[in-house]
């Protein structure tokens, strides 16, 4: 974690910690989040819908062009997070610059860990921080990597 991505943790984990003194169920869940499309919406309503508040880690520029290749991201982590943030359903969205969440998750330690339907509960990572893990289907015929590819194939 750089030293712009504690600060903005330090934050997060100081207005968590209100939410927890009033009982409120922090949910949480993680990912690129490149092309925002219907999909990510039912999937981020259906995750805030299980508690209080949802949590988004998204990861960093770095991170994606680690995990989906040197073409992505298509959008950069400041513009990925702020149209998360836009979203009503959304309460906070934090970047990550690991792979995975764990870091995150060893700290935030949500009520719920959020996930797609296409994880089995023992691959989830950071599931040993959290009190539940919901696995939530995809909405059928959407994914930024289609997207991707109809753009493509447009343009040929």
């Amino acid at each position: 974690m750089d030293k712009t991505e504690t600060t903005e943790l330090t934050a997060l984990l100081a207005k968590l910690d209100q939410h927890r003194t009033r009982g409120e169920i922090i949910v949480f869940t993680n990912g690129c989040f490149d092309i925002l499309h219907r999909g990510h919406a039912s999937y981020l309503q259906a995750a805030r819908d299980l508690g209080d508040l949802l949590v988004i880690g998204v990861n960093t520029d770095a991170s994606v062009k680690r995990l989906k290749g040197d073409s992505r991201p298509i959008n950069n982590e400041d513009d990925r997070a702020f149209i998360l943030q836009s979203l009503a359903c959304v309460d906070y969205v934090i970047k990550f610059g690991e792979d995975t969440p764990h870091e995150l998750l060893s700290q935030i330690k949500p009520d719920i860990l959020v996930k797609g339907g296409d994880y089995k509960l023992e691959e989830v990572v950071g599931r040993e921080f959290a009190r539940q893990v919901v696995l939530i289907d995809f909405v059928d015929g959407y994914s930024t990597t289609k997207t991707i590819r109809k753009m493509k194939e447009t343009q040929s």
